[in-house]
């Protein structure tokens, strides 16, 4: 869904997190900012939500889906992806413990 543009991905991470290493077209939103910044997340397509294993953006995901969102969390997140050895942001990035 992320690579045909289909769906809105947003990091729920803290900003440390994602400066070391963060998916290119992401939508920075920090766990603790996501109810004050609702007008960023889309409602007319999917939402997934990552953070670093995917614990924290499993209780985003719970919530929006609550609040009538087509939300999903990425499973493993953004360490199942790097092992996957898919891209991230900076070339150099790194999947920083939380």
């Amino acid at each position: 869904m992320h690579e045909s543009g289909t769906a809105q991905l947003i990091d729920v991470r803290r900003p440390a997190e994602v400066e070391a290493g963060h998916i290119a077209g992401s939508v920075h939103i920090e766990m603790t900012e996501v109810g004050a910044r609702t007008e960023e997340i889309a409602t007319d397509r999917p939402v997934i939500f990552y953070c670093r294993v995917g614990a924290r953006s499993a209780f985003v995901t719970e919530a929006f889906r609550n609040a009538g969102y087509e939300a999903h969390n990425m499973t493993g997140g953004l360490a199942a992806w790097v092992e996957q050895g898919l891209p991230i942001e900076p070339e150099d990035g790194s999947v920083a413990p939380e």
